[in-house]
């Protein structure tokens, strides 16, 4: 595993979609100077870090995930000045900031993939996935086909505009699946350290990597990538030792054995994530069952040796928002569960208010479904809820109708609002080793139908009983001594022990 910056140890990130945080230029679309402005807000709540969704130029076919220059700040964003600035400022908070890098693939309007479609062979001929021939398509994949004068089929990563960059075969089983060591995937990983060397360089502290156990392809087992990534690694470790690396993997063994500091648990897959926040019975409404999810958790805690870095964000840009399923009350619960849980908890920008998905809304850059969970931030009461003073309908993404929708300045007057008890439960962690990112977990009641879920953490001498009762019905715990460093509801001691009501939480130090 790989060296470990100290400042993940206690790290809590907050996810910044930058189309719809903050607008400056009143042109609608968030933008770098926003974020700047509002980097003392992300402090106040408790957050020391940031990841910041991709702001590369890019043509926005997939809200920038589709990559048309790494190296340059998308213009409706600002300049590499600006970005340059914010790491600055949040340097000088004592923050940190991690890009989204997107590995994988790019649009396919990056000129690399313009000179790769070329048939004349050239420098990027080999910088994407292509057969040989146009009657051939990638088994298994989409492809681009029939564009170019060039013969052959190129392989796509998501949407039909994303072209897969080359990193080679691990197992080449046809004339022009290269080896992983050929020229054009070297090229191709060359050029991905090139891309953190000069962010890295300019103050970035390192990098959320997105699908990054998909660059090999018919990777047996993600031997290959894992190999890749830890080629990656030591070029970090002898230049820029101190940069972050979290996967989005979703299996922490191999992200971990990859050289990544942290991975992702995913809401796809197997993880059983959902179970908690999105679906017909979530647990943390109190009707549902957290047994799969805390099955696999362990499964996959074991098999990256009890290393406490499996991260569990509230949501993020590609998932309905937390509040669509978790309502009023039980929403503080999934943030004690979020907060005290092992690895760096990620809260997605606006969760910490309980903003609404937003139903019904026509797609925006490739969103579709998920675009009701891209909405603005909403700061205040004023024009656009403080996101823009652009005219209502120039805003990128529309705002949430609903009268009722929390504010920012709403919540922070308020101390019984979500936000508040988001930053209580953030000073909570921070006050206490055993809460953060290293600190061990034995989980004591996993969830099941009608039980709470009860886990002991601990780092050192420091132990700490974590109990949460989502449930209709109250729950005593078998701890006989303790002190109680945080709850909510109605936590009561009957004969030494805790009884914890339903709708309720307590995080008990124990003697």
């Amino acid at each position: 595993m790989a060296k470990r910056p100290v400042w993940l140890d206690n790290a809590v990130f907050y996810e910044i979609y930058p189309q719809s945080f903050k607008d400056t230029d009143g042109d609608g679309i968030g933008n770098i100077d926003g974020i700047t402005e509002k980097l003392p807000y992300i402090k106040e709540l408790g957050c020391t870090a940031i990841w910041l969704n991709p702001c590369f130029e890019s043509p926005f076919g997939d809200a920038g995930y589709d990559v048309s220059d790494y190296y340059k700040v998308a213009g409706r964003y600002g300049t590499n000045e600006d970005l340059e600035r914010l790491f600055n400022e949040a340097h000088a908070l004592g923050m940190h900031v991690i890009l989204d890098l997107v590995p994988g693939h790019t649009s396919w309007k990056h000129p690399w993939f313009r000179e790769s479609m070329r048939a004349e062979k050239n420098g990027y001929t080999d910088r994407y996935v292509w057969t040989d021939s146009i009657w051939e398509e990638p088994v298994g994949y989409g492809s681009l086909r029939g564009i170019s004068d060039r013969d052959g089929s190129c392989m796509v990563n998501f949407f039909t505009h994303q072209p897969a960059l080359n990193y080679g075969f691990y197992r080449p089983e046809r004339p022009w699946q290269q080896a992983m060591d050929a020229e054009g995937p070297m090229a191709t990983r060359e050029e991905m350290k090139n891309i953190m060397r000069f962010w890295l360089s300019m103050g970035c502290d390192g990098f959320r990597i997105d699908m990054a156990g998909s660059l090999v392809k018919n990777d047996e087992d993600g031997k290959g990538t894992i190999s890749l990534w830890q080629d990656i690694r030591c070029f970090l470790d002898k230049e820029f030792p101190e940069a972050a690396m979290v996967s989005e993997w979703g299996e922490p063994d191999k992200s971990l054995a990859g050289g990544f500091h942290m991975d992702f648990l995913l809401h796809f897959g197997p993880s059983h994530y959902n179970d908690l926040f999105r679906c017909d019975n979530p647990f943390f409404e109190g009707r549902g069952d957290a047994s799969a999810f805390v099955k696999k958790y362990l499964e996959s805690y074991e098999k990256s040796e009890k290393k406490g870095l499996i991260c569990i964000p509230s949501g993020n840009h590609d998932m309905d928002r937390l509040a669509k399923h978790v309502h009023g009350d039980k929403l503080k619960l999934s943030f004690a569960f979020l907060l005290s849980m092992p690895g760096a908890p990620y809260i997605y920008y606006g969760d910490e208010l309980g903003m609404n998905y937003v139903e019904g809304l026509t797609s925006v850059e490739g969103g579709y479904g998920r675009t009701g969970s891209r909405s603005p931030m909403q700061w205040d009461a004023s024009v656009n809820a403080g996101f823009s003073t652009a005219a209502t309908e120039k805003l990128y993404i529309p705002l949430d109708p609903s009268p009722d929708r929390p504010t920012a300045e709403k919540e922070m007057r308020d101390d019984n609002s979500l936000r508040s008890e988001v930053k209580k439960l953030i000073g909570v962690r921070q006050a206490h080793p055993a809460l953060q990112s290293i600190g061990e977990i034995e989980f004591i009641c996993d969830g099941a139908p009608g039980k709470p879920l009860c886990y002991l953490r601990s780092l050192g001498d420091e132990k700490i009983l974590v109990m949460i009762n989502p449930t209709d019905t109250p729950s005593e715990s078998d701890v006989c001594r303790g002190e109680i460093i945080y709850s909510f509801g109605t936590v009561t001691e009957n004969c030494g022990k805790f009884v914890v009501a339903g709708g309720s939480t307590v995080f008990v130090k124990l003697k």
